[in-house]
């Protein structure tokens, strides 16, 4: 038994929210003292070579966890091939209101409402700057919740513009279901919009800095067959770098009867594994390698990795598992993958 199953029931007896950030606190202290450098190394896995990038192992951090950039090292430090941060908006935002993350111990899930919490594009920046890890970081954008929809593209714009020059890749994050009518910016007409915008600026950005920054979308595991493909088809269409499946879900099927299940928000974990596998399926089969896929959601264990890998993902992204998990869970993955 490894010290955070020890730990885990004791921490689970307080408020999530509150607990969330206990623990990045205290990552960030220990990763300072030096501490985190005792943590085992996780077992070598092959590099990858995806966008243009070359990922020195296949798992990676998925945003949601470090909106703010503020524990990039303490991360690092334990396993992971690569780091997205974010969600991050142009202005700084509260959220939604309080209590607004839940665990659903029984299924292993966790839904939230968080809504985009963050403190600014500015300075999420400044963190990644005064962070001392140099290797692949994603940076994932989004719009704030008051910008009205027919202005959301600015929004992606302002956030693109100010951290190109610090990121490895970017994901557009269109598929939270916690700010407002987000998800309609997965509609046909209103994303063939963004993404020609988006690839435009990605090629002044290029010229401009001297590097090409990889775009990839990030979208719902609540798509209809339709919907899957017609994504599929635009992503081609405006050679997007890569996509990943998938965000959290608003179904409730797997989790009727347990406390928190019908607090709204989106469900992650556990509870959104077999959803997100097919939307990695259904998407691998259009594209046919053309773009390549990130699998994220349910992966608590080594052989739910294998699963997206099989299904078509050529990385995976973990959050939920490493709360129910632990660290340990990189090095299972690590290990699963080679």
């Amino acid at each position: 038994m490894n010290i955070y199953s020890l730990a885990s029931p004791l921490l689970f007896q307080f408020d999530a929210e509150t607990i969330h950030d206990f623990t990045l606190k205290s990552l960030n202290t220990a990763e300072r003292l030096g501490a985190l450098s005792l943590y085992p190394s996780p077992p070598v896995c092959q590099s990858r070579q995806v966008m243009g990038i070359t990922f020195p192992n296949p798992v990676g951090l998925a945003a949601g966890l470090d909106k703010n950039a503020a524990v990039i090292d303490a991360m690092v430090a334990l396993g992971f091939g690569f780091i997205e941060v974010g969600t991050v908006t142009p202005r700084p935002q509260p959220g939604n209101p309080k209590p607004r993350l839940f665990r659903l111990k029984e299924a292993q899930g966790i839904v939230n409402r968080f809504g985009f919490n963050n403190l600014g594009v500015d300075h999420l920046i400044e963190n990644v700057k005064a962070a001392k890890y140099k290797g692949v970081l994603g940076i994932n954008i989004g719009k704030n919740f008051d910008t009205p929809m027919e202005n959301a593209v600015d929004d992606y714009l302002i956030c693109m513009q100010k951290v190109y020059a610090h990121a490895t890749y970017i994901t557009v994050n269109i598929s939270s279901p916690n700010t407002k009518n987000l998800r309609a910016l997965q509609e046909k007409e209103a994303l063939a919009h963004l993404l020609a915008t988006l690839k435009l600026e990605q090629t002044k950005l290029a010229n401009q800095h001297g590097k090409y920054v990889p775009i990839t979308l990030k979208i719902a595991p609540d798509l209809e067959f339709e919907q899957i493909n017609e994504i599929a088809d635009l992503l081609m269409e405006h050679n997007i770098d890569g996509v990943i499946a998938t965000n959290t879900t608003l179904d409730r099927d797997r989790v009727q009867g347990i406390e928190h299940a019908e607090e709204a928000g989106g469900l992650s974990g556990a509870p959104v594994r077999k959803k997100s596998t097919l939307v990695i399926q259904q998407l691998s089969q259009r594209l046919q390698g053309a773009v390549p896929i990130i699998g994220v959601g349910g992966i608590l264990s080594g052989a739910d990795a294998v699963e997206k890998i099989t299904a078509g993902a050529e990385l995976v992204q973990v959050y939920s598992g490493l709360i129910y998990k632990g660290p340990k869970l990189v090095h299972d993955i690590c290990k699963s993958l080679g």
